[in-house]
């Protein structure tokens, strides 16, 4: 699905205006979170974050901890409080604290979750054995993705990119353990031992899973050869974000002829939905490689894949030995992680995670204000019109282009704080029979959820993260920016704090969601979210050419020794970013116009704009993680969201007196300049 989020990092202590008054100035800058040893034109990033990171130093449960990391870990206190009250409570059978609490015991349950051991799978791999004719696949398949499973591919309902007012059935591209191609097919040293390491991983496994040592040899191998076949017809990250090559509509009979290895009628109504006419096929080479796989290869080495997706899925909530295995490998080894997170940390996540909007609703009664939803929309009505006399006042768009992009800003939807009504999960089931169950049957009741949307028209009301969420987004089929009550804290948001603190941090975030609906995925989505050319040719090229400037500069920035960015994986990122540093500046600037700000703590308010911008990047990471980001996150790292991009922006060199032969400087006809 293309959604669009802000990268939620790193934060710095959670002093929060409305919660907690903290014992800064209402300047928002937390002094001791600099490092003014620093040359602000030679590492603004470490000028800006060097006493955070100081201060938070790597602990063992983290491949990267930073201001978001801290915010959420803020968060997830406040959650357990919540959780740990409900399941304290003898409520009813059926109620939405009883279910919080059963949940929450059952994870919390370790002696239990290690008398079972891999019991509760049991059914699953037995099914599997049971398998007896490859035809009876594509009904298993479509069982198993209800049931959390991910084999060969995925399927959800979303908005037709053609026709944005109605759900579409959209297939994507999916069933590799390690998620990126590049694992399985790169023959760099880094790429060659992780893919060692899978392969101990997955006989280990199935080692633990009671098969022999030769059956677990056997196993591994057709693991591998099945997911080494899908990662070749896989997209890499970066094709992935060209939403016309992800648009194929077609009819299930079309489909069938696409790839004919697979029995369509059975999956679908295995999978929920009979008599289905028409899809998207978001990667069509993918579902290709899928029906060869399921034609060309054995039932018994399919059976052996298939058995690693439950074992796979399920291993984080079975047994601690289990569970502990499976860290090894995707923590440690993958990650750089070097111990596990204490159970009920995961327990509150598994909770947060399945009943999110009953946990939320609690949360946003205790913890979110009206007063501060009220300043937020006001934020975005000024940040609105920033962008527009931005817009307006572009030099190398024409005047139609101008218009249409307008009309689409104009039509943004704005969601701040917590949806108007809330999921009804009286449908769902919890029991106090197994851990792995309770997940199973949360993963179809969520699934069947998404299912009955297909073919209806979109709820343009509905939420696509919980109030919690320290995150935001922007939906360009909805045409939509939302910013849920669980980012809008310090040091993203300080009802305490002047505007230079608030447009720099919360500002920006609103502007960078704002110009995810013009950046090179979002532009090509009207104001209706339809996936619809609205550009002249020139102005298309001309855009492309400016774009071009972020992707030559990011791929020349080397995260590690020997590794460089993905400026291609990371432009809409990167352009959301220096707009919304853009936006909300010149929003700052019409602010100070009928209210001027004074210096304070030493800085001017365009530093202290800066300096909010910068502080929420923060972060400490481990180069495992590194290297799994640079492959996978259309985010830049950390550092280089701060020192990659404030090089493009002019006032910046301004407020610092950022001048030539400083590292950072760029000269100003090497600095994008889009929106």
């Amino acid at each position: 699905m293309m959604k669009k989020r802000v990268c939620i990092s790193c934060i710095a202590m959670m002093m929060i205006g409305w919660i907690g008054k903290k014992d800064e100035s209402t300047s928002g800058i937390i002094l001791s979170n600099l490092d003014t040893t620093a040359l602000p034109g030679a590492d603004f990033y470490r000028y800006a974050c060097g006493g955070w990171m100081e201060k938070h130093p790597l602990v063992g449960e983290y491949s990267r901890f930073g201001s978001f990391d801290q915010l959420a870990e803020d968060n997830r206190g406040r959650l357990k409080a919540l959780i740990e009250e409900m399941a304290a409570k003898e409520s009813p059978d059926g109620t939405a604290a009883r279910k919080v609490g059963d949940l929450y015991s059952v994870a919390m349950d370790s002696a239990k979750l290690n008398r079972e051991g891999f019991s509760p799978i049991r059914a699953a791999l037995e099914e599997i054995a049971a398998l007896r004719d490859k035809k009876e696949l594509p009904a298993f398949v479509a069982r198993a993705r209800r049931a959390g499973f991910a084999p060969y591919f995925s399927l959800y309902i979303g908005a037709d990119a053609g026709n944005s007012e109605m759900n579409i059935a959209n297939t994507y591209q999916d069933g590799l353990s390690l998620g990126e191609r590049e694992y399985y097919l790169d023959q760099d040293a880094h790429a060659v031992k992780i893919r060692e390491a899978f392969r101990e991983h997955v006989a280990g496994m199935f080692r633990l899973a009671g098969f022999t040592r030769k059956e677990a040899k056997r196993a591994t191998s057709d693991v591998m050869h099945i997911e080494t076949r899908l990662a070749t017809a896989f997209r890499s990250a970066a094709e992935l974000r060209d939403p016309r090559a992800n648009y194929n509509k077609m009819t299930v009979a079309e489909l069938q002829r696409e790839a004919p290895g697979i029995d369509w009628s059975s999956y679908f109504s295995a999978l929920g939905l009979p008599g289905l006419q028409e899809l998207n096929a978001g990667q069509p080479g993918v579902l290709r490689e899928c029906a060869a796989i399921l034609g060309e290869t054995s039932l018994e080495m399919q059976k052996s894949y298939l058995r690693w997706k439950v074992i796979d899925a399920a291993a984080a909530y079975l047994s601690d030995e289990i569970s502990a295995k499976n860290f090894d490998f995707y923590g440690k080894t993958l990650s750089g992680k070097l111990e596990q997170q204490p159970r009920w940390k995961r327990s509150v996540s598994t909770v947060d995670n399945l009943l999110g909007e009953i946990v939320g609703q609690l949360y946003v009664e205790k913890y979110f204000p009206a007063a501060a939803k009220e300043r937020m929309v006001a934020l975005v009505q000024n940040l609105r019109e920033s962008l527009a006399a931005r817009i307006k006042g572009l030099g190398w768009m024409s005047d139609e282009t101008k218009g249409k992009a307008l009309e689409k800003l104009d039509a943004i939807r704005v969601k701040v704080g917590y949806p108007d009504a809330w999921r009804d999960y009286s449908a769902l089931e919890i029991k106090r029979d197994s851990y792995w169950e309770n997940i199973a049957r949360a993963n179809a009741f969520e699934y069947d959820y998404m299912l009955s949307k297909a073919g209806k028209p979109v709820d343009k009301e509905e939420w696509l993260m919980t109030p919690q969420t320290v995150n935001a987004y922007y939906n360009p089929t909805t045409n939509e920016i939302c910013f849920p009550a669980g980012i809008l804290q310090y040091p993203f948001f300080d009802m305490q704090a002047d505007d230079a603190f608030n447009y720099g941090a919360i500002g920006v975030v609103i502007g960078h969601e704002m110009t995810h609906g013009f950046d090179d995925q979002g532009r090509q989505f009207d104001k209706n979210g339809n996936l619809k050319d609205w550009w002249s040719a020139d102005d298309d090229a001309r855009f492309e050419e400016r774009a071009r400037v972020l992707v030559d500069h990011f791929n020349a920035i080397e995260v590690l020794p020997g590794l460089n960015a993905n400026g291609e994986l990371t432009l809409g990122e990167n352009i959301a970013d220096l707009g919304g540093i853009q936006v909300a500046y010149t929003a700052l600037q019409n602010a100070m116009n009928a209210r001027p700000l004074e210096d304070k703590e030493g800085f001017s308010p365009a530093q202290r704009f800066f300096l909010a911008y910068s502080a929420l990047w923060a972060s400490n990471i481990r180069d495992e993680q590194v290297r799994v980001l640079t492959r996978s996150d259309p985010h830049s790292l950390g550092r280089w969201r701060v020192n990659g991009t404030l090089p493009h922006v002019n006032a910046w060199y301004e407020a610092f007196r950022v001048t030539a032969g400083s590292p950072l400087f760029l000269p100003e006809g090497q600095r994008a300049a889009i929106w």
